[in-house]
C-alpha cells in the first residue's frame, strides 16, 4: 500500500521550510514552517535547522531534502546561495546522522528538480507532454526539464550567461528586492533571460514558480516570448511536496 503521507524539506538561501505532505492531492497538511537559512549557512548550521523543522513536527518516517545544488548519489557538488563547505559533502550521510535515519530513508534533490516534480504530477497536465522547463525564481534561479515527464536532471540554467552575466545575478527574485526594481523593469530581464533560454532548447512550456510566482498578476503578464508560460500551481510548496514524494517513492537524484 502506497503511503499517503510524507514530510518534505525545502532548504533554499533566504529560508528553510519543511511541512507534512498529502501525496493523493499533493498538498500541505496543516501549516509549514519557516526558519532563516543561518549565515554562514554550513553544512553542520543547516543540518541543525532541519533537525529543529522535523523534530517540531514529531515526524518520524523518511525525509525528503532539497539543495540549492547538484546532488549526486546523496553528494551536494555545486553550492548556489548557499556555504561553499556544501561542494563535495555527502549530504544523504549528514542529514541521516542528525535525524537519526538510515540513509535510504533520506531522499536528497536539487530544489528546482524537486519542486518540476511536483508541478509534473499535480499540476497543469500539459507539463507532462513534450519539453517541459521549470523555473524557481528566488534568492537565485532553479531549473528543471522534462521531456514527456521524465525528468533530466541537475540543469542549473540559473547560471547560464546572458549579456555577460550570470542570468540568476541580474533575473532572480532576489535582485528585484536588492535593486528596488519594479516588476516592470524586473520582468524586463526576465524576459530578456527567458528568450536567451527558450532560444537554447526550444521548451513547449515554461512553469515560474518561487516565492515569487504569489504576486504572478505583477510580471507574467508583461512577458512577451515564443514559449507559453504558466504559473507553477504550487507555488512555493513545490519543493516541499517534490522532496516529500522521493522520499516515500525512493525517487532520488
Amino acid at each position: 500500500m502506497t503511503a499517503t503521507r510524507g514530510f518534505g524539506i525545502d532548504i533554499g538561501g533566504s529560508g528553510i521550510k519543511g511541512a507534512l505532505v498529502d501525496l493523493e492531492k499533493g498538498a500541505l497538511i496543516g501549516d509549514r514552517l519557516r526558519i532563516d537559512t543561518p549565515r554562514p549557512a554550513t553544512p553542520e548550521a543547516v543540518a541543525e535547522v532541519v533537525a529543529k523543522v522535523v523534530r517540531h513536527f514529531a515526524w518520524d518516517g523518511p525525509v525528503g531534502i532539497t539543495l540549492p545544488a547538484v546532488i549526486k548519489k546523496g553528494v551536494s557538488q555545486t553550492a548556489a546561495n548557499i556555504d561553499p563547505q556544501w561542494i563535495g559533502t555527502d549530504a544523504d550521510a549528514l542529514f541521516a546522522d542528525v535525524l537519526d535515519r538510515k540513509v535510504d530513508d533520506i531522499a536528497m534533490l536539487n530544489d528546482a528538480d524537486a519542486a518540476g516534480m511536483a508541478e509534473i504530477r499535480f499540476g497543469d497536465p500539459a507539463a507532462r507532454h513534450g519539453v517541459t522547463t521549470l523555473l524557481t525564481f528566488g534568492t537565485g534561479i532553479g531549473s528543471a526539464v522534462f521531456q514527456d515527464g521524465k525528468l533530466v536532471p541537475n540543469t542549473e540554467f540559473g547560471h547560464l550567461e546572458v549579456d555577460g552575466h550570470d542570468a540568476e545575478k541580474k533575473a532572480a527574485a532576489s535582485v528585484k528586492d536588492n535593486e528596488g526594481l519594479t516588476y516592470h523593469q524586473w520582468a524586463k530581464r526576465v524576459n530578456r533571460y527567458l528568450t536567451v533560454l527558450e532560444n537554447l532548447i526550444w521548451p513547449d512550456l515554461f512553469i515560474v514558480g518561487g516565492g515569487v510566482s504569489k504576486k504572478s498578476e505583477k510580471w507574467v503578464p508583461l512577458l512577451d516570448i515564443r514559449t507559453k508560460v504558466v504559473v507553477a500551481s504550487l507555488q512555493n510548496n513545490a519543493g516541499i511536496v517534490g522532496a516529500a514524494a522521493a522520499a516515500v517513492e525512493g525517487i532520488e537524484h
